[in-house]
């Protein structure tokens, strides 16, 4: 067993590594934003993208954003590597950065949701949202709202949305959205992930209606793979499984791979509302096709933060 393990390695290795983006396209006067890009699969999208243009890090802490930025800067020369303060457990944060980012850009032409929280024991975000919901859904929800005007402005552009393969266990629980009445912290995460799916179909949708002759802007999402990383930090057992079994996990570079294709691969310059994972199109769950439950989240996420979205 030792020595088949030994020959075999490689090549478990490669098929857990999954797919690679080979598109070289430069992104030169172009100006992405990706959320929680200090760590993770976040920043290793950030020192791809910093390759071919101009990147924007959003992020919560500030001391971590700066030191991936400066090495980022570092490793690709590229000094537009900027840190912004995002948190999107805060709807007042969110605004903020938008508001700012807005009065200093004129372009917005790609916009990774990227960020998120992972088995968190029970607890609200300053608004009073579920934190998986919270963070995961409603803050990048509103947060592309305030930013799609200048995404129109600055068409072609993309939205990326990172989801999970834990959709697959998700489902959409109007009756008790913020867990007041039952929580568990690995479906909660599993609920979000599939909010962020029908944000994407719903979302597409809307905005193929507006630009009936062509997609001006392309909004996907994708499962990014079982990725060694900070996510499950919230979880002991999860942390402890994670190290043992870290041969079979992705690395964080690797993981960055599906986000990096939906945000610069020329072949999906008219694909939208798709879901993709290893670089090609992916699987979707019966709920997360389910278009009446998409517009019902739509409506209500809109009611709870307090926006008119139509």
């Amino acid at each position: 067993v030792p020595v088949f393990l030994f020959v075999a390695a490689p090549y478990i290795r490669r098929y857990v590594a999954g797919g690679r983006c080979k598109s070289t396209a430069r992104l030169e006067g172009k100006v992405v934003i990706i959320t929680g890009a200090n760590t993770g699969i976040g920043k290793e999208t950030a020192r791809d993208l910093a390759q071919r243009g101009k990147v924007i890090i959003a992020c919560r802490d500030i001391a971590k954003g700066e030191a991936a930025a400066s090495e980022i800067r570092a490793e690709t020369g590229n000094q537009q590597v900027i840190v912004k303060k995002l948190d999107l457990a805060d709807t007042k944060s969110i605004q903020e950065f938008a508001e700012q980012f807005l009065a200093e850009e004129k372009e917005l032409h790609i916009l990774i949701n990227n960020a998120g929280v992972m088995l968190c024991p029970y607890s609200k975000t300053a608004d009073g949202f579920e934190m998986h919901l919270g963070v995961n859904h409603l803050g990048h929800f509103l947060l592309t709202f305030l930013l799609l005007e200048r995404l129109k402005q600055s068409a072609p552009a993309r939205i990326v949305n990172v989801s999970s393969l834990a959709h697959h266990g998700g489902r959409i629980r109007f009756h008790d959205l913020h867990g007041e009445k039952c929580y568990n912290r690995g479906l909660a995460y599993c609920h979000s992930k599939l909010a962020n799916v029908l944000f994407t179909r719903e979302l597409a949708r809307r905005l193929q209606g507006k630009f009936q002759r062509q997609v001006e802007i392309t909004a996907n999402a994708l499962h990014p793979g079982s990725v060694y990383s900070e996510l499950v930090r919230h979880s002991f057992v999860m942390t402890w499984l994670w190290k043992i079994f870290s041969f079979f996990l992705k690395t964080p570079y690797e993981g960055a791979q599906t986000s990096i294709y939906c945000a610069v691969a020329e072949e999906l310059d008219s694909v939208t509302g798709q879901y993709f994972s290893d670089c090609q199109p992916a699987y979707v769950s019966p709920r997360g096709r389910d278009d009446e439950t998409a517009k019902k989240l739509w409506s209500v996420s809109c009611e709870l933060l307090g926006i008119q979205w139509d």
